[in-house]
């Protein structure tokens, strides 16, 4: 994992920042990423890097919007040089992946120091996130990239009916508990048509509690799992 001081420069660097731009990959761990570093701050806007794990010039447009700040790369392999050259912005990149050399970026990668150190993307955002509130977030990004952390006991005990003391791999987790219903609703929020999953996003970042979903509670957690229903 990365060195305490590590996380809290990236804390810093979110404390600082006015409007920040997140991109991140489309699957349960970059999307908890995402959320993990954006309900600390309350800011910034969000957005998705399909197809291919790379930000290159299809960002460009959008990463030098005059609003935007900062940019912060989560779960992302690759970043082009270009990329970080043309939006002359600061770029925080916060990946698990085999570890690259850039120049102009701020990058934290556990891998760099221990290159079997794979904790997932939104295990280190929540290290910087650190909210107790926003555990759920953070366990369904984590085991959705199939790892299970140091702190499955603690969301154990808070959420009972979600985990389950079968649990010995993360395969038990995504196919035998409600965790792991929640890990599928967030990965078909980011599928379909781009209208659709930017919606699925932004509802998200207003989510305050799993069981909004789960159990359809709210108008926000029943659009979400209508759209894992269908």
């Amino acid at each position: 994992m990365l060195k305490s001081k590590q996380y809290e420069e990236i804390r810093k660097e979110l404390s600082e920042t006015k409007k920040p731009l997140f991109l991140f990959h489309d699957d349960p761990d970059g999307l908890t990423s995402f959320l993990l570093l954006y309900k600390l701050v309350n800011r910034g806007s969000g957005m998705m890097v399909k197809a291919v794990p790379k930000v290159d010039d299809r960002f460009v447009q959008s990463a030098t919007q005059p609003q935007y700040d900062k940019i912060f790369i989560m779960d992302i392999a690759m970043v082009e040089q270009s990329f970080v050259d043309t939006v002359k912005k600061p770029v925080i990149w916060i990946d698990h992946h085999q570890p690259l050399k850039l120049k102009g970026v701020k990058y934290f990668n556990p891998r760099n120091s221990n290159i079997k150190d794979n904790y997932p993307a939104s295990y280190l955002c929540y290290k910087v996130n650190n909210r107790k509130e926003d555990l759920w977030i953070a366990m369904t990004g984590i085991v959705g990239d199939w790892f299970i952390p140091e702190f499955a006991d603690e969301f154990a005990k808070k959420y009972p009916d979600l985990w389950s003391s079968k649990v010995k791999k993360p395969d038990d987790a995504l196919f035998e508990t409600k965790l792991g219903t929640l890990i599928k609703v967030f990965s078909f929020a980011l599928k379909g048509p781009t209208s659709d999953a930017i919606k699925c996003i932004k509802i998200l970042t207003r989510i305050e509690d799993p069981y909004e979903i789960l159990e359809q509670k709210t108008p926000a957690g029943r659009y979400l799992y209508k759209k894992y229903e269908k």
